[in-house]
């Protein structure tokens, strides 16, 4: 699934295509793209119609699109497989188009939601007094955002007793991070998947999440982690920062730094990309 610097993309292409325009219609094509939307595609595409468009908005994987005239958001779930494009009125509809939002300007572009899989679906919900969609508002700050606060995730990233990769990726304590930038940002800490999160010392909480954020901003430079034509910008783009991966998806090539072949391990239904020299398990694990 997209992590923070995929969403971050996407969301970067609305705010420069579609932010502060209004809504002529929108046009519900599939009913699972909006079953989130409890009320159903007709009310949400009766909903939509005349709103203005604020600028859109993030919190670690999650997209939204507020509303100008209402307390409301359209909140984008991408799942596995959803895209938010710019096209113009006269591009072939894809093939898996779901939804389709047409705007009252002159610009000739219209913003489609398209899902080969349908995991994905966009959704109207209220918003509480920060701006969130009210469905979001437990998931915690991401560690790109100028509010996140250090001390207090080490805090309690040591109260959760559990192990650090979990915690990495447990959205109520950090949010954004998934599996990918996860087996980086541990490769560049040096630090197996398995260490126990009682363990840490504020220096090495504060280390790891030099290297979270390195790895997403060195990501987000170059539009992503795109493995195949899924993960694309709002103009159909793929990212390239596959090409750089130091961990995942590099089973049997030689760890960069010393050489050694990396592994690979069943985790929660993923998979772990770890070297086993640079990231000796703990003992407890080995």
């Amino acid at each position: 699934m997209p992590e923070l610097p995929e969403v971050e993309v996407v969301r970067r292409g609305l705010a420069r295509w579609v932010a502060r325009r209004t809504v002529a219609e929108a046009e519900v094509l599939h009913p699972r793209a909006v079953r989130r939307h409890i009320a159903g595609g007709d009310d949400f595409a009766h909903r939509l119609k005349g709103q203005r468009v604020g600028e859109p908005s993030r919190r670690g994987k999650y997209l939204w699109i507020p509303l100008d005239t209402t307390h409301t958001a359209v909140l984008a779930h991408l799942g596995m497989s959803g895209q938010l494009l710019v096209q113009p009125h006269d591009a072939p509809d894809e093939k898996h188009l779901r939804i389709r939002v047409r705007f009252d300007d002159d610009l000739g572009t219209e913003l489609r939601f398209v899902d080969q899989r349908t995991f994905g679906g966009l959704s109207l919900h209220d918003t509480t007094p920060d701006g969130l969609p009210d469905v979001i508002a437990h998931i915690a700050r991401d560690p790109l955002d100028p509010l996140f606060d250090d001390a207090a995730f080490h805090d309690a990233l040591r109260r959760k007793r559990t192990t650090i990769k979990r915690a990495l990726l447990d959205q109520s304590l950090i949010s954004g991070v998934g599996n990918i930038y996860a087996d980086e940002a541990l490769w560049r800490a040096r630090l197996h998947y398995e260490r126990p999160t009682a363990t840490f010392t504020r220096p090495r909480t504060a280390e790891l999440l030099g290297h979270v954020r390195d790895v997403m901003n060195a990501a987000l430079a170059v539009g992503g982690t795109s493995f195949d034509s899924l993960y694309v910008n709002v103009n159909g783009e793929s990212g390239y920062f596959d090409r750089s991966l130091d961990a995942y998806g590099r089973e049997d090539e030689p760890c960069r730094r010393c050489a050694t072949p990396m592994r690979r391990r069943p985790w929660m239904n993923r998979s772990s990309y770890f070297c086993p020299r640079c990231q000796r398990p703990p003992r407890a694990s080995s």
